[in-house]
Order: structure tokens, then C-alpha cells, then sequence
């Protein structure tokens, strides 16, 4: 088995007939890139600045490139993933499906670079690409769940191989994994019981908080009146 080729798409593993990525290193990048994109966003919408996010689109960008064209081996934040969980056990996916997930995200990579960066503009078209990016990096990070896996099947007519969990095999479901009507009840008993907070505290938790230690009011210097 030859994983020294500089391009390659997957690497192969003893015992697995195509080849595969490592799901942990996968999740760990798109939680690197998560982290990324969403603090970006949260600048444009809290201050109008859109100079990180403009860099974030070129990072993701840049590191999509070497995903789908050279090597994932060779892509940044996958290096990184790798050196965040090196210790843990690999857990082997398909690599077909996850370059058609990354296509995907390399399309609006390339669209976000034309309108957000190079033609400088914002719109309802750049917000609702990065709530995708948004989505799709975090359902793969914190639920092991790859979206754009989900239209492999529909657009190739066949059967995904080694998918995270196992999901693309029918199977029934053990005991640990079955949720109970009563457990269904306290979701939905929690999700009322937020609505009803809002509606109960919602004045209350609008007051500002006072500094407890009075720390600001000594940090700043006191004003003096303008002498006559």
C-alpha cells in the first residue's frame, strides 16, 4: 500500500477496499474550522468589520484546495486535527463520500472569495452561504455527521461505503440507543420551560449588572470639573 504519493485522495488501510480517512482527524479539522467562521461572523455582526472574515474565506478556501486537488494529508487544519487527537484510536470513513462533501464546500468557497472578498460586496446570497458553512461544520464536528456525505448516494445512485457510525448499514438500534416516550416528554418539557423563562424573566435579565467589586469605578481616572 503506497501512501507516499503527493497526489492522492485518501490513504490505504490493511483490511479496507478503498481508500479511507480518519473520521477523528476529519471532525477535529471542521471543529478548528468551525471555531474559525463563526468567530469571523460574529465580528461582521457585532462591529460591521468583515477583515477577519475576509481571511477566514481565504484560509477555508486555501485549505479545501488541498483537500480535493493534492492531498488531504497535506491540508493545514487536517495536520492539525491530527496532532489534536494523535492518541486516540483512528476510526476509518470512506473517502469518496467526504470529497463530494468537500466539493461542495470548496463551490462555496469560491463563490464567498468572488462576492465577499474580491468583488468586496455583502448580501442575503454571502449570509446564507456561511450559515451553510456554519451548519455543516458543525453538525461534522460536534455530531460526527457529514451533510454533504447525505447527497452522495442521491447524486452517484450508489451505496457509500465506511460511513462514521457505521450509518450507511441498516441495522436495528440497541437498547442504549432507543429514546423512550418519557424521555421525549422532559425535551419537550425542557423546551417550554425556556419559553416560559423568557416570558418571566426576560425584564429581570435585561438589567445590567452592577460591578460587584467596584474594579471599573477605581480603574478609571475620576473627572474633574474645569476650573473658572
Amino acid at each position: 500500500m503506497n501512501n507516499n504519493k503527493v497526489i492522492k485522495f485518501g490513504e490505504d488501510v490493511e483490511g479496507y477496499s478503498i481508500p479511507v480517512l480518519n473520521e477523528r482527524e476529519v471532525r477535529a479539522a471542521a471543529g478548528l474550522l468551525f471555531l474559525l467562521m463563526f468567530t469571523s461572523i460574529l465580528t461582521v455582526i457585532l462591529t460591521a468589520n468583515f477583515l477577519l472574515l475576509k481571511y477566514a474565506i481565504v484560509i477555508f478556501l486555501t485549505d479545501f484546495i488541498v483537500r480535493v486537488f493534492i492531498n488531504p494529508r497535506f491540508a493545514p487544519t487536517l495536520i492539525l486535527g491530527r496532532l489534536v487527537v494523535f492518541n486516540q484510536t483512528p476510526e476509518y470513513v470512506g473517502a469518496k463520500q467526504k470529497k463530494f462533501a468537500w466539493v461542495i464546500g470548496l463551490v462555496l468557497g469560491i463563490i464567498m472569495l468572488i462576492l465577499q472578498v474580491i468583488v468586496n460586496s455583502y448580501s442575503p446570497i454571502t449570509g446564507l452561504i456561511c450559515l451553510i458553512c456554519l451548519i455543516f461544520l458543525f453538525f461534522e464536528s460536534a455530531f460526527g455527521i457529514c451533510l454533504g456525505c447525505k447527497f452522495y448516494g442521491w447524486f452517484y445512485k450508489e451505496k457509500a461505503q465506511y460511513c462514521p457510525g457505521e450509518v450507511c448499514d441498516v441495522r436495528s438500534r440497541q437498547d442504549i440507543q432507543k429514546t423512550s416516550r418519557t424521555q421525549l416528554l422532559i425535551v419537550f418539557g425542557f423546551i417550554a420551560w425556556i419559553v416560559v423563562s423568557v416570558f418571566l424573566f426576560n425584564d429581570f435579565f435585561r438589567e445590567k449588572p452592577y460591578d460587584l467589586f467596584g474594579i471599573d469605578n477605581r480603574a478609571q481616572p475620576e473627572m474633574q470639573s474645569p476650573q473658572e
